[in-house]
């Protein structure tokens, strides 16, 4: 087993980063091997219960009401709505489903109980349940924990010096604080962040920097390459090199070895040797389905066919265990 560490500096982190990218890559391989079954990939479906209008100036996001993208306002979906999608998507292959709603932060309304239900609902198909709704109190955190949500996704997106240009309405602080009443009410943590957003190499350390010097690293850290979307101030970046998206996904390999690191978005744009490389280099999860929130994704089945070439499998649900909630403590 690899030593786990949380007093990474940038300059450790650099140099791995900057390794020649063979050595990178069996670096990251072989710590992949030792900690993880290796061949194990988690499959999650992401959902957007509540879509578009959002207050936030998140510069790559379509779902600002600020832009003008196309995205079709839509209120929150049904329970109904949301189990077919959860059943759908189990059936799939999907061990987990991330629920999205384009709030700047959760408030405690009609809305925010019907959310508790969609956690309830989607636990008793058996699946993990993740959610993604902006920033949290500690009180609404416990809420959901309570309810058996299994993880929180909260995306550091940039570094810490690099923030204030990709977004204005909302601070770097206020991120680690929502991270921090995630972590304190016991539901498992997923954050990461987006290469291509015309960050510098400097501040994708400092992110992963951020990232694998927590009291806890999180349980999973999605790797996202920028998806450029008409309308958006980030709608003219280049396209990511799938080089700097194996050099992301090895190094948080590397200096992170017990998480699941994600390939997220931008897998359209990959081939499948583009993927395989990837996995190669230590990423252990993938977003399935034909849309992540409001942008395209692989389907199912053209990801199967992959995992049956390349060998790998998808990971059962709740392999790490249960969440700690009411609804466990009820059934045990």
């Amino acid at each position: 087993m690899t030593e786990t560490r949380h007093d990474w500096t940038k300059e450790e982190i650099s140099e791995i980063y900057h390794s020649p990218l063979l050595d990178l890559i069996y670096r990251a391989a072989t710590i992949h091997r030792l900690n993880k079954d290796y061949s194990e990939v988690q499959i999650s479906s992401l959902l957007s219960i509540k879509t578009g209008g959002c207050s936030e100036d998140c510069s790559y996001c379509p779902q600002a009401a600020r832009y003008n993208t196309g995205v079709d306002v839509h209120a929150l979906m049904s329970i109904d709505q949301v189990t077919s999608a959860a059943q759908k998507a189990k059936d799939g292959g999907a061990s987990r489903l991330c629920m999205g709603a384009a709030w700047r932060e959760v408030r405690d309304n009609r809305d925010f109980d019907k959310v508790i239900d969609m956690v309830k609902a989607v636990n008793s198909l058996d699946m993990e349940v993740c959610c993604t709704l902006g920033m949290l109190t500690e009180s609404q955190a416990n809420r959901l924990a309570e309810a058996g949500l299994y993880a929180y996704n909260h995306n550091l997106d940039t570094s810490e010096e690099d923030y204030k240009r990709i977004i204005t309405t909302r601070t770097y602080d206020d991120r680690l604080k929502t991270i921090d009443n995630v972590r304190k009410a016991k539901i498992s943590v997923c954050s990461g962040g987006i290469i291509g957003l015309g960050e510098t190499v400097e501040d994708r350390i400092s992110m992963l920097k951020t990232l694998s010097n927590m009291p806890q690293h999180p349980e999973s850290v999605p790797i996202n390459a920028l998806v450029p979307v008409k309308g958006t101030p980030m709608e003219n970046q280049p396209r990511v090199p799938i080089w700097d998206m194996i050099r992301m996904i090895a190094t948080a390999r590397i200096i992170m070895p017990g998480t699941v690191v994600r390939l997220s978005a931008g897998r359209t744009e990959m081939s499948l040797t583009d993927q395989a490389f990837c996995f190669m280099a230590g990423a252990n999860s993938i977003f399935a389905g034909d849309k992540l929130l409001t942008t395209p994704n692989p389907e199912f089945n053209a990801d199967m066919q992959m995992f049956e070439l390349l060998g790998l499998k998808p990971r059962e649900a709740f392999k790490n265990g249960r969440p700690v909630g009411k609804q466990e403590e009820v059934s045990a």
